[in-house]
């Protein structure tokens, strides 16, 4: 049995070897000592006995028998050899008894490279096998910027909490999501029972994912896990069948082929102005039933009443053609049911207006894909929904420029609420708005997020002579604290507000489906996620000046708003300053829209910071962990 298995195990050996000579690549196995770094670079470590798992073991130490193998481990040495002899008797002590001794190898950036126990190797991996037990010394190389070496440490800060060798991941800040997925709290160790439970889950899916051909994606197994759980739980995994979880794993798909994206998004700047025929309209055009769903009620939240006025603006524009509900008050713990109810009514749109929502709306378009589900978020990479949210920048940048004629002893206060996509760039436009008309204004940063958060107090020590507030008022709240405005003693005054005119961002993705102009947005992006994010250009996004504003800032206001409208300016063009350094150095360039929406850095003349999640309220934590913003350090 066992010299018929080695036969078998040339053959695959060859045509391996050949396969790789066609491609110019090393036909044979990898030898570690070619490939460390100088001695004195790095650190050796031992880890004792530890199961290997069989995929990441790709060479040898040194030299010695590295050409007795394939590339794939399989032999190559002819039969009747005394190598063949030993893999032989090896084939057959593991079918009899098992292979128990351990073999010797070295562990470096996560990969196993044998020392002693080369035969036992290939005899496993031509079994199939899962692992192996070997003693493992682990070589850590000195801290670079390379993208490799900081995912290495990751998993490294990583393995001490959780000594786990099989997953890995292709992006940085994988391993931290894998540990909160998973219910953990940074820094929290895993108990023994932790370990078996994620194994097993692990090993469930990675048998159903590779089934299905995820080894010829470019993402890892560890990187579709990890999408996985976050969209529907880790416990959701040891609860389903077999069947359910290839068939969720099936329907999951676009998903996982996203991950292997560079730029995985596809921005719509403008709304769609593509033609179509009469005739393709009229066959193209569905009947509307369309659901909002708010996370709160448009009395209590500035944000819920603006888009409620977007839904108000399209039942007027379109009274016959559209059927129209409103869900409120969803949470993270009845979002399912919420959308879930939708679809039952016969909502064939929906609006999840909260980023928040992400993960609910994604979960729902797998189960549902002839209902189309959007979530009003910030570069947003899934591929099942379509994204939408407003360049506010765009207004902020007029505001700052209102702020810094009226800032007469150069002090303007900023107040925001949580540090995500899209609030940074809002921040540092104004920021430049500001200091574009003043060069000496200084903008004081305040989270109203923050546990600590007190604007009364803040308002008597910074002593600003203009403030910008919420975007808008609050209906039940009555409130004039809203808008850019100043103290006229204990009443605020109001100077200008930006809009975001959501009916008419409604109206027009409305008219994409209607026209029958949707599909065609896929057109040029069919493996990437789709995000319409419009700004004054479309009309979607204003600033309403207050008759208190003196008649020249209010046209200096009108001028900047044609020449960003007209695209003739960005307000993040030239050389920019960060409070680190410079952010930009060419002064004939300007942000990308992608460095504009991940910005995570603040203009030089903004005194304050990106606040830490252990610094905000409970209530921010979903929307932060969904889409928050770290600030590099310096």
């Amino acid at each position: 049995m066992g010299k018929e298995d080695y036969a078998k195990a040339v053959k695959l050996g060859k045509k391996d070897y050949q396969m790789r000579m066609l491609r110019g690549v090393k036909p044979t196995l990898q030898v570690l000592d070619d490939i460390l770094p100088e001695k004195g670079t790095y650190a050796e470590r031992p880890l004792g006995v530890v199961q290997i798992p069989i995929d990441l073991i790709v060479g040898t130490k040194n030299a010695g028998r590295s050409n007795s193998f394939s590339g794939n481990f399989m032999p190559i040495l002819r039969e009747g050899t005394e190598f063949a002899s030993k893999w032989s008797g090896l084939s057959t002590s593991h079918i009899e008894e098992g292979i128990h001794t351990p073999i010797k190898a070295y562990e470096y950036m996560n990969k196993f490279y044998v020392e002693e126990g080369n035969k036992r190797v290939s005899v496993m991996k031509y079994f199939e096998a899962d692992s192996i037990r070997g003693e493992v010394t682990r070589i850590i190389p000195k801290r670079t910027e390379d993208k490799e070496n900081k995912i290495y440490f990751e998993f490294l800060d990583f393995y001490e909490l959780a000594p786990i060798n099989y997953i890995w991941f292709s992006q940085e800040g994988s391993f931290a999501k894998l540990q909160e997925a998973v219910g953990k709290e940074p820094g929290e160790k895993w108990s023994e029972d932790d370990i078996r439970e994620f194994s097993f889950a692990y090993n469930r899916f990675a048998t159903e994912f590779r089934s299905q051909g995820g080894s010829k994606l470019k993402a890892t197994v560890g990187d579709a896990f990890l999408a996985f759980i976050m969209l529907y739980g880790f416990e959701s995994i040891s609860e389903k069948t077999t069947s359910e979880l290839k068939e969720l794993i099936t329907k999951s798909w676009e998903e996982f082929e996203l991950l292997q994206e560079e730029q995985g998004i596809e921005l719509k700047m403008k709304p769609n102005k593509e033609k179509k025929s009469l005739l393709s309209a009229l066959f193209s055009a569905p009947k509307l039933k369309i659901a909002f769903i708010y996370e709160k009620t448009p009395g209590t939240s500035a944000w819920t009443y603006a888009h409620e006025l977007g839904r108000l603006y399209l039942e007027q524009t379109f009274p016959e053609e559209l059927s129209i509900v409103s869900y409120e008050c969803a949470t993270q713990e009845n979002i399912d049911e919420l959308i879930d109810g939708a679809i039952a009514a016969g909502c064939n749109l929906i609006f999840t207006t909260t980023p928040s929502f992400v993960q609910a709306s994604v979960k729902a378009a797998i189960a549902n894909p002839d209902v189309r589900i959007m979530n009003c978020s910030l570069h947003t990479s899934h591929r099942y929904i379509r994204t939408y949210y407003a360049r506010m920048h765009e207004a902020k940048f007029l505001m700052g420029a209102i702020g810094g004629a009226m800032a007469e002893n150069n002090r303007l206060l900023y107040i925001e609420d949580y540090p995500i996509y899209g609030s940074i760039a809002n921040i540092n436009a104004f920021a430049l708005g500001a200091k574009m008309i003043n060069p000496r204004v200084e903008v004081f940063l305040e989270w109203s997020a923050r546990k600590d958060f007190d604007i009364d107090g803040k308002i008597r020590e910074i002593a600003p002579a203009c403030i910008s507030g919420k975007d808008m008022m609050i209906p039940e709240e009555a409130s004039r604290f809203f808008g850019l405005y100043h103290m006229e003693g204990e009443n605020p005054r109001n100077l200008a507000m930006p809009i975001c005119h959501w009916g008419k961002f409604y109206e027009q993705l409305i008219r994409t489906i209607m026209d029958g102009k949707w599909k065609s947005d896929d057109n040029s992006s069919a493996t990437k996620a789709i995000n319409y994010w419009w700004g004054i250009s479309a009309g979607v996004i204003d600033v309403i000046c207050s008759q208190r504003l003196p008649i020249g800032t209010k046209r200096l206001s009108e001028l900047l708003k044609a020449t960003i409208s007209s695209e003739q300016f960005n307000p993040f063009s030239g050389i920019l300053y960060s409070q680190t350094g410079v952010a930009q150095a060419d002064p004939e360039k300007s942000l990308a829209p992608e460095e504009i929406m991940r910005m995570d850095w603040l203009a030089e003349n903004v005194i304050g910071a990106i606040p830490k999640t252990e610094e905000l309220k409970e209530q921010a934590e979903p929307v932060v962990r969904q889409q928050g913003v770290k600030q590099k350090e310096g």
